[in-house]
């Protein structure tokens, strides 16, 4: 399946962006319209830091493993996702750039290593729901960057 990109424009610098990105838990701020029962385990940033959740997108729920794998600071972190009994293999590629502004450009790209054949059969439709959730999730990342420069006075 094609992968599926979305993109917000911030006021923030990349490190600054990367810190909070960094934090698993943070995620939840930002994905909960979609990802729910977050449950943070090992380190709480960086490699090796880990969720489990359930996503509930197109009226399905399915428990989902969410596992940092690379990070590469401040430019870019990327998370394995394993769902559908290990039949869904995914990565999440959180990428950073920054803008003549002083501000960031943040990417998020979500991509397909395998999928269930009901996935792949209705394509369109997943790849049409997960860009529209990510979407969101992007414009309430910008509003979660907003909120933790506020209280953080960075």
């Amino acid at each position: 399946m094609k992968p599926v990109t979305v993109s917000i424009d911030v006021p923030h610098r990349p490190e600054q962006v990367y810190d909070f990105l960094d934090v698993m838990a943070h995620h939840e701020r930002f994905t909960d319209h979609y990802l729910s029962g977050w449950h943070c385990s090992g380190p709480a940033r960086g490699i090796g830091s880990r969720a489990s959740v359930t996503a509930s997108l197109g009226g399905a729920k399915a428990g989902v493993d969410i596992e940092v794998v690379q990070a590469d600071l401040p430019r870019r972190i990327v998370e394995r996702n394993i769902s559908a009994a290990g039949r869904r293999l995914a990565h999440g590629t959180y990428t950073i750039e920054p803008l003549g502004t002083g501000g960031s450009h943040v990417s998020f790209t979500y991509a397909w290593v395998r999928a269930p054949f009901t996935d792949r059969l209705l394509s369109p439709v997943v790849r049409m729901t997960m860009r529209r959730a990510n979407r969101t999730a992007m414009r309430r990342l910008a509003a979660e960057l907003a909120r933790h420069a506020s209280a953080t006075g960075t």
